[in-house]
């Protein structure tokens, strides 16, 4: 009977935690507690049956009434997550639409630095014929351009189209022909690589030079490049100018970003130090000796210093002093 009533408690105890569930047994009368002294073999397996009977059947209660909390619970979190979800796209739908709505002003600035910067641009390169054709048709402009040249520094004149000609031997037609096709070829070029000068020309900013001077040498550089492009040698023109175009942009800083200009191999080396010092700082924690920047580099400590010294920045004399507005630099 102890134990009959320990089963019901737990079984009611179970079923009183959680109030929107009722109790299976809320029904029968409680077992009895004693019973007549002649039926007390006869009683004692009853209320053994008794107790397994009830004891399978409270389990599976119990067992099937956490099964319904616990579908309960996680339909509850689902129902939640997607609340959550739907909450997160109503607020990205709502900064996305914010972020649509520009100025007038601001759009005009970004259309006006993209027609800056990026000019006409044409979608995708040159196809392999039209690298070919046009790489040779600057190869002929350059020639007639050479011929001009030539001819106008021993007559001191620029020379007309009829002087061009008997000088190439060549028709007068055909000689516009080919400083038509040439110029021609020459935009087409630009338009179509403008978005590969860019995105090297952005790497070199805050070079001492600006973005638009970057982009106007690269253009220079990617016009050489074509120049002297030979497509049979299975390259595309975008691999080829490449270097081209980077060439021109450092040669560029090299020359106009310092007032004192810095030879070319002076410019990288200063280049170099300061990228090596960045470096040791930010892996020392503290600003590093000549010596450390010299192994780092492999050259000689001298070298180090020299590069120090011929990086600075010139200053002007008419710079005032810290802390005194009235006092110059200038003697």
């Amino acid at each position: 009977m102890a134990i009959i009533t320990t089963i019901c408690s737990s079984s009611t105890t179970i079923f009183s935690a959680i109030p929107s569930l009722k109790h299976p047994l809320s029904h029968q009368s409680p077992p009895p507690t004693s019973s007549p002294p002649s039926f007390k073999l006869g009683a004692s397996s009853i209320s053994n049956e008794a107790e397994l009977d009830i004891g399978n059947a409270t389990e599976t209660v119990s067992l099937s009434s956490w099964t319904g909390v616990e579908v309960l619970f996680d339909g509850e979190s689902d129902n939640g997550g997607l609340k959550a979800r739907r909450k997160r796209r109503r607020r990205r739908r709502k900064g996305f639409a914010q972020s649509l709505v520009v100025d007038d002003g601001e759009r005009d600035d970004r259309h006006e630095y993209k027609r800056v910067i990026l000019g006409s641009v044409k979608k995708g390169y040159l196809s392999p014929k039209e690298e070919a054709e046009f790489s040779m048709c600057l190869k002929h402009e350059a020639r007639i351009e050479a011929a001009r040249r030539r001819i106008g520094e021993a007559q001191e004149l620029d020379p007309t189209s009829k002087q061009l000609a008997k000088a190439l031997r060549m028709e007068k037609n055909s000689v516009d022909n080919v400083l038509c096709k040439g110029r021609e070829s020459r935009e087409k070029i630009l338009r179509s690589y403008r978005r590969l000068v860019v995105s090297i020309a952005t790497g070199y900013q805050d070079k001492g030079l600006s973005l638009e001077d970057l982009i106007q040498e690269g253009s220079i550089g990617l016009l050489r490049g074509a120049e002297r492009f030979d497509p049979q040698r299975g390259y595309k023109l975008s691999t080829y100018a490449y270097w081209w175009i980077k060439e021109a942009i450092l040669t560029a800083i090299s020359k106009n970003s310092r007032m004192v200009r810095l030879p070319r191999r002076w410019w990288m080396l200063v280049a170099k130090i300061a990228g090596a010092t960045n470096d040791l700082n930010n892996k020392l924690r503290r600003s590093p000796s000549y010596d450390e920047i010299a192994e780092v580099l492999n050259v000689k400590v001298s070298t180090v210093r020299l590069g120090f010294e011929r990086g600075r920045s010139p200053i002007s004399l008419d710079q005032a002093v810290l802390g005194q507005n009235s006092l110059t630099l200038q003697v």
